[in-house]
């Protein structure tokens, strides 16, 4: 593919015929410390990815858009940024990704579910995934987004595709302008972010994420990480980008950092 606006934007871009995950190949080459912050990883036939909590992740070759981005986030005065605030860059990529399919699909269809599904009339067309590199102060975040796959080809009936959506074109161009429009977003709001201290109210972050998110105001059942089952309202976001659920049994408010999260309308 030649991805022409997309090179330009990327420090460094890798366009890979195969692979089996993006995410561990960039992982791989971040390793070796001489890749540079916004370096991508792209393909059209990844054979092996995942999801969050496991799950696998795999579309017909030429159907899906398999992407890693690399962060390595410094603070104004050259300090790397905190773990603590690492979670709000999938948030943000989610955001990114959720503006570069809008501008696609149109009509304001395309919204992102907490904390990682982006959506287009309420069915997932991409997922984010995001890994902490071992020296904790950089990551990879991956994007997987469904192109062309037709309905009996999608992997669960809350699924979709651009295709499916209306979109009509395709090949390299449509890829170009999704992976182009991503990686101008996202380093926009990374920059952002990090121009104040990753403070996400100040930066405006906070308020871009919960404008963009489904999931507030809506009833939900979390799947939370121990096996536990959280039922409530998500009432909103929290400065660290934790989801806030007001429980259903007792009325109490939690904050959530991970989980599976259904829209109990859905069910």
């Amino acid at each position: 593919m030649g991805l022409r606006r997309s090179s330009e934007i990327a420090s460094r871009l890798r366009v890979l015929d195969e692979a089996v995950s993006t995410n561990d190949v960039l992982t791989a080459l971040a390793a070796e410390d001489v890749e540079p912050d916004l370096s991508t990883v792209v393909t059209l036939n990844q054979t092996g990815g995942r999801g969050r909590l496991g799950r696998v992740w795999v579309a017909p070759k030429d159907k899906a858009l398999a992407v890693s981005v690399l962060l390595r986030p410094v603070l104004p005065a050259g300090e790397p940024l905190g773990v603590e605030h690492f979670g709000w860059l999938p948030l943000i990529a989610g955001v990114a990704m959720s503006t570069a399919i809008d501008a696609i699909v149109g009509g304001g269809r395309t919204k992102l579910k907490w904390p990682n599904d982006v959506q287009i009339d309420g069915f997932k067309v991409c997922g984010v995934l995001a890994e902490l590199l071992p020296s904790a102060d950089a990551v990879v975040i991956g994007a997987g987004v469904n192109l062309s796959l037709a309905a009996d080809e999608l992997p669960v009936p809350t699924a979709t595709s651009l295709m499916l959506a209306g979109v009509h074109a395709t090949g390299e161009e449509l890829v170009d302008v999704i992976l182009s429009d991503y990686l101008t977003t996202l380093e926009e709001l990374v920059t952002a972010f990090l121009r104040v201290g990753a403070d996400a109210g100040a930066s405006g972050i906070l308020d871009l994420v919960s404008e963009w998110c489904s999931t507030l105001g809506q009833e939900v059942r979390v799947h939370l990480p121990g096996g536990d089952d959280l039922v409530g309202v998500a009432t909103g976001i929290d400065a660290t980008g934790r989801l806030v659920v007001q429980r259903t049994a007792d009325g109490a408010v939690q904050a959530v950092a991970a989980g599976d999260v259904t829209h109990l309308r859905y069910e």
